[in-house]
C-alpha cells in the first residue's frame, strides 16, 4: 500500500535525520497508522488523493466515536502527527499541496499543572528513607527528580558520567538536546550515598552498564519501574492526590517560581524549546497568590 510506504520513510526522517527519541517515533507511527486505517476505510489508498475534508472527517470522527472518544488534547497531538507527515511528503515532492497545513487544531481546555506542596514533597522523599541498597536507590532517583525537573525519560537515561563536578548533571531532553542542571544538596548527599552503598550491590547482578539507575537484576531501571517507585512511596507517605513522575517535574518548576527564580531560567533548567511553554507555571503562581490574598485581605471579598 502506497500510503504505509509513505508513513515507513515518514518515521525513518524522524529518527535518523531529526533523531527524535523511539518514544516520540512511537507515538506518531500510533497516530499515523490510526489516519492510514481511516483513509483505507474511506477508499483512499494514495497521499495524492487525500483532501482537506479527509482530515477534517478524520479529526471530527475521533472526537465523536461513542468507543472512547479522543480529548482535546489528544486530537491536537494526532493532528500535528498528521500534519508532519504531510509536510514531509510535500517537501519530498511526493505531493503538490499540504491539505493538512490550515486545518486548526481542536481548542484545549486551560488546565494548570498539578504541583504538590512542599511538605507533600518533603513526606514523599522522607519515604524512600531507609539504608538498604533499594531504599538508597528509590531515594537518590526521587530527589533527582525533585531538584532537577527531569523527564522520567530523562531521569532513567543517565549514565555515570552524567553526574560531574559533585553538583551538575547533564541530562538529554527531547531531539537529544542537551542541557545543564545544578543539582542540590539533598540530591547530591542521596547520589554519593545510592553511588557508594547500592549501586555496587546492583551492578555484580548483571553485565557491565554505565546506566545510572540500576534495577534489582542489574539493568537500567525502565520509566516503568520509575512510576512504581514514585507510586509506592506515595502510597507510604499517605498522599491522596495522585502523584507521577511529571508531578515532580511541576513542582520544581512551580516552587522554583514562586521562590522568585525568573521564568526564562526555569525554561533553561526544563529544556522548554519556548518560554510560552514554561508560563503556565506562572499562572500556577498566580492563582496561589490571589488564593492567598483572598483568604488574608479583609476587604477581598
Amino acid at each position: 500500500m502506497a500510503l504505509t510506504r509513505d508513513l515507513d520513510q515518514y518515521l525513518r526522517h524522524v529518527s535518523i535525520e531529526r533523531g527524535l527519541s523511539a518514544n516520540t517515533v512511537a507515538a506518531y507511527r500510533r497516530d499515523l497508522t490510526l489516519y492510514l486505517e481511516w483513509l483505507a476505510s474511506r477508499e483512499v489508498t494514495e497521499i495524492v488523493d487525500v483532501e482537506r475534508q479527509h482530515v477534517s472527517d478524520f479529526l471530527r470522527d475521533l472526537a465523536t466515536r461513542e468507543d472512547s472518544p479522543l480529548t482535546a488534547t489528544s486530537l491536537a497531538r494526532v493532528l500535528s502527527s498528521v500534519r508532519g507527515l504531510h509536510r514531509f511528503l510535500l517537501d519530498e515532492e511526493a505531493i503538490e499541496v499540504d491539505v493538512a497545513r490550515d486545518i486548526k487544531p481542536p481548542k484545549l481546555p486551560s488546565r494548570l499543572p498539578k504541583a504538590l506542596p512542599l511538605e507533600s514533597v518533603t513526606a514523599l522523599l522522607e519515604a524512600t528513607g531507609g539504608d538498604d541498597p533499594q531504599s538508597l536507590r528509590d531515594r537518590a532517583l526521587l530527589e533527582l527528580l525533585y531538584a532537577t525537573g527531569a523527564r522520567v525519560s530523562e531521569a532513567v537515561s543517565l549514565n555515570v558520567d552524567d553526574v560531574f563536578d559533585e553538583d551538575i548533571v547533564r541530562l538529554t531532553g527531547k531531539g537529544n538536546k542537551e542541557r545543564i542542571v545544578p543539582v542540590g544538596s539533598y540530591a547530591r548527599d542521596a547520589l554519593d550515598a545510592y553511588l557508594v552503598r547500592a549501586r555496587p550491590v546492583f551492578s555484580v547482578r548483571g553485565t557491565a552498564t554505565p546506566a545510572l539507575f540500576l534495577g534489582l537484576r542489574g539493568q537500567r531501571v525502565s520509566r516503568q519501574n520509575a512510576w512504581l517507585i514514585i507510586r509506592a512511596a506515595a502510597e507510604r507517605a499517605g498522599l491522596t492526590t495522585e502523584v507521577s513522575p511529571h508531578t515532580l517535574r511541576h513542582s520544581f518548576a512551580t516552587h522554583l517560581l514562586q521562590g522568585g527564580a525568573d521564568v526564562r531560567v526555569v525554561q533553561e533548567l526544563l529544556g522548554h524549546s519556548s518560554v510560552a511553554t514554561t508560563q503556565i507555571y506562572t499562572l500556577v503562581t498566580a492563582d496561589t497568590l490571589r488564593d492567598m490574598y483572598t483568604t488574608a485581605h479583609p476587604r477581598a471579598r
